[in-house]
């Protein structure tokens, strides 16, 4: 694959803005460098407080990135620019914990395979109280970050409270080198369909997935889900990796075009399952690399896309190192489909500071549809331009009756203390409920009454409307704490019709082309290749 990965930190060199420095400015631009200038000048010499010269500087310059109206365009710190790079790479040195607030303590949402954490008996649930010798109580979720993140083999003493046990747990643990799973787990959903679901691109992405589908295959897998719903995205090369997996060595998978730059991006490799059956599921919060899978597996009929249109993150960031340890994030190009599609969806900062769409389309009704440029895919099957991905097959997500949407708005002002009692009435089950257990009434009961204790004000009538919600949601949390995600998947399954259509296409098809047919989106001709063609 011809990589020149974009997100790699290039030298740059600011110049001082002083009059001098503008000496080489063209005729045409010179007046409003002074402008900046003297601005400059009179407010670090004449402002009525005094302003420290390396802030006013960074002042200047975030301005300038504001006034660009691009959220994707930012300018760093030194420290948000480790933050930054420790997100994308999805590594870092800590002991292995996702962590989320809750009341006045954060806790352990998740526990990372093969880290200091998993290997030292934290679980899911226990609250950090002291980092070392710090008292942890009302820090939010970066400060806890910040204490427990250090250079790998340095030590650091975590003390947890547990539910149902009345002694504070103190733990002692060396910091490693964590690898944050892109694909926490993968499973047989029936006895011939995989489910994968992928959450990010991170370093490890194409190895998860493609450990994830031969593990399936041999369990006897005929069709494959890759769920990308909500998966934001991530490093870019990754995106290349994993279509590679499915795609012949050869086949463009991306092109980028910026000013005066156009790249283009190939498979390198034979794929690694060039056959089984896919369906891929994407939502409006599935962006970025997870557009560039999806968009080039349905250009070359590799996959069904299934779900509602994505979020249309197409534009392309570089990063570039600055002076004194900042960096500067910059929009530098856009990304197209080996079709020809755009996958940027328009946006701008509206008045009121808010990232809109200029057209909103999300409901992609027919007509909408019918608007927007037209494209083929590999077979000939009609793809739809105008940025972002849409489905080849629309499902719109199960949604809430106006009774349970009455009681979530009722109880979002409390929803950490929602969450927290679930929590502790889903511990108190562990070691008591079988995996086809049913939610008893009085555990809601048990909840509305916790609530109402912590101050929680809430109708009783609201909250009786809302049973079904409530009663989701304390399943899922007894599901994860007694048996783990797996479980929650195959109990969420009922009310998770997109998936369900995914399968019901599966369990129709032996080969890919026939859960086009399934779906009803087979090509009405075949062609040799993508055809970037544009049309009305």
């Amino acid at each position: 694959m011809t990589r020149t990965r974009k997100a790699a930190l290039a030298s740059l060199i600011l110049l001082p803005v002083l009059a001098g420095g503008f000496a080489l400015q063209a005729r045409s631009t010179r007046g409003g460098a002074q402008l900046l200038d003297q601005v400059l000048t009179f407010v670090a010499l004449r402002y009525v407080d005094t302003l420290d010269a390396q802030l006013l500087y960074e002042k200047a310059a975030r301005g300038l990135v504001k006034e660009l109206n691009d959220p994707y365009t930012e300018l760093f710190t030194p420290k948000q620019l480790e933050e930054f790079s420790r997100n994308t790479n999805g590594r870092y040195a800590g002991i292995g914990m996702q962590i989320v607030k809750s009341g006045d303590f954060v806790v352990v949402d998740k526990v990372f395979p093969n880290s200091p954490a998993e290997g030292g008996g934290v679980q899911e649930g226990d609250k950090i109280m002291i980092i070392d010798t710090t008292n942890a109580r009302g820090f939010n979720t970066q400060q806890v970050q910040n204490k427990l993140l250090g250079p790998v083999g340095t030590p650091v003493t975590v003390t947890f409270g547990r539910i149902g046990i009345g002694q504070p747990i103190k733990m002692s643990f060396k910091r490693a080198e964590i690898h944050v799973p892109a694909v926490s787990y993968a499973m047989m959903i029936d006895d011939r369909t995989g489910y994968v679901p992928l959450a990010r691109f991170s370093e490890q992405t194409t190895e998860d997935i493609a450990r994830s589908v031969m593990d399936l295959t041999k369990k006897g897998a005929k069709g494959i889900v890759i769920d990308m719903r909500g998966n934001p995205g991530g490093i870019l090369d990754e995106a290349f990796s994993m279509s590679n997996l499915f795609l012949p060595k050869g086949k463009e998978l991306l092109s980028v075009r910026g000013r005066g730059d156009f790249q283009k991006f190939v498979a390198e490799r034979d794929p690694l399952a060039p056959d089984v059956p896919l369906v891929v599921l994407v939502d409006g919060g599935s962006a970025s690399a997870s557009e560039i899978v999806a968009g080039a597996l349905q250009d070359y009929d590799r996959a069904l896309v299934l779900g509602t249109t994505s979020f249309g993150k197409g534009l392309v960031q570089s990063v570039y190192n600055l002076d004194g340890g900042y960096a500067l994030k910059i929009t530098t190009g856009k990304w197209y489909t080996p079709s020809g599609r755009s996958i940027q969806k328009e946006r701008k900062i509206n008045a009121e500071g808010q990232f809109a769409e200029v057209l909103p389309d999300s409901m992609e009704t027919d007509s909408v549809r019918k608007a927007r440029p037209t494209y083929k895919s590999a077979s000939g099957r009609t793809l739809y331009g105008g940025g972002a991905i849409t489905p080849d097959v629309i499902v719109a997500p199960d949604t809430l009756s106006s009774a349970e949407q009455a009681f979530r708005r009722a109880i979002a002002p409390s929803f950490q203390k929602y969450f927290n009692h679930i929590a502790v009435i889903a511990e108190g089950q562990k070691g008591k409920v079988k995996p086809d257990f049913t939610v008893n009434p009085a555990w809601r009961e048990e909840l509305y009454e916790k609530l109402v204790a912590d101050t929680v004000k809430i109708d009783k009538a609201i909250w009786d409307g809302g049973a079904a919600d409530i009663d989701r949601a304390i399943e899922d949390r007894v599901a994860k704490t007694a048996f783990g995600d797996t479980l929650v998947r195959r109990r969420t399954l009922k009310d998770d019709n997109q998936l369900r259509a995914a399968i019901d296409l599966l369990k129709k098809a032996t080969i890919q082309k026939d859960v086009f047919t399934a779906a009803g989106t087979a090509p009405a001709i075949t062609k040799a290749g993508v055809a970037r063609r544009r049309g009305n």
